[in-house]
């Protein structure tokens, strides 16, 4: 992978990425929150409910990229408004989609990460745009993309100038289709070998169901992750969209009971005794 030039693995220092207090790279940071922003009352509601039991960052999309033309997409602007009011209650840093070039520089006023989609991966107009807008970035690896692809797709953002990345595993398209996707865990070490770049997990996406959400983001941070992103809804049954995978906050607190040490007891051991276990530093 000769054409890294900055998102390689140069050397053992690893990239924190730095947001509102929450470090990528450092901490295991979890980032829950629903797919998209319905309303006020089902945001705020949500966001109140995931910072209690315990996560780091809220997520939801003003816009929203879906396979159907007919599906439920966007509140835009007036989404964001309602990000930047949960914001404001909690203290929770907002983490939002961007899907046109165009909506770059002002979406980047309310947001504190903005996240890259795996549909638009490879769409360079728009990196190159976040690259510029002096914002963190969540890049989604694209569902049929290599591990070099994506990591070149980071390279465009850093040769812009942006060096907060992070990338995001988020499940691969393959035959099987018991599971919405293909969860690849191994692109966790590989990433880590491949490049100094923080990387967490999206167990949502990947599995496209509730059973397997919590056993799939433990064993990610037992494989090294940085963090996941998970989507909660405060009433799944009544969700616009991805209503099937979305956690209840009392399933999701659950979740962070169990979570949490975990990460905790992974953090403490010796480096020696940890091996490709420990979360790396």
């Amino acid at each position: 992978m000769k054409n890294l030039k900055l998102v390689g693995r140069a050397t053992e220092a690893r990239t924190i990425v730095r947001v509102s207090g929450v470090e990528f790279g450092h901490d295991f940071v979890v980032i829950a929150g629903p797919c998209s922003v319905e309303s006020e009352a089902q945001l705020l509601d949500t966001a109140r409910a995931v910072k209690a039991a315990g996560a780091d960052m809220l997520r939801g999309g003003a816009f929203k990229p879906r396979t159907s033309p007919y599906a439920f997409q966007r509140l835009g602007l007036q989404g964001l408004k309602i990000l930047e009011k949960a914001r404001q209650e909690t203290g929770l840093p907002i983490i939002t989609e961007v899907v046109d070039p165009r909506d770059v520089s002002w979406v980047a006023e309310f947001a504190d990460v903005l996240q890259i989609g795996t549909r638009n991966m490879q769409n360079f107009s728009l990196l190159k745009e976040v690259g510029k807008s002096g914002r963190p970035v969540l890049l989604k690896r694209g569902m049929y993309s290599k591990l070099e692809e994506w990591l070149n797709c980071a390279e465009y953002i850093l040769s812009e100038g942006n060096p907060d990345v992070i990338l995001c595993e988020r499940g691969i398209r393959t035959f099987e289709t018991y599971t919405r996707n293909t969860l690849d865990l191994s692109a966790v070490p590989a990433i880590k070998e491949l490049s100094h770049l923080p990387i967490i997990i999206d167990p949502t996406h990947s599995t496209g169901r509730i059973s397997l959400i919590e056993s799939m983001s433990m064993a990610a941070a037992a494989a090294g992750a940085d963090g996941m992103i998970v989507e909660v809804h405060h009433k799944p049954e009544n969700a616009l969209c991805d209503a099937d995978q979305a956690l209840t906050p009392d399933i999701f607190a659950n979740m962070m009971k169990r979570l949490r040490p975990l990460t905790s007891f992974l953090n403490k051991l010796p480096p020696e005794s940890a091996g490709k276990m420990k979360l790396a530093k």
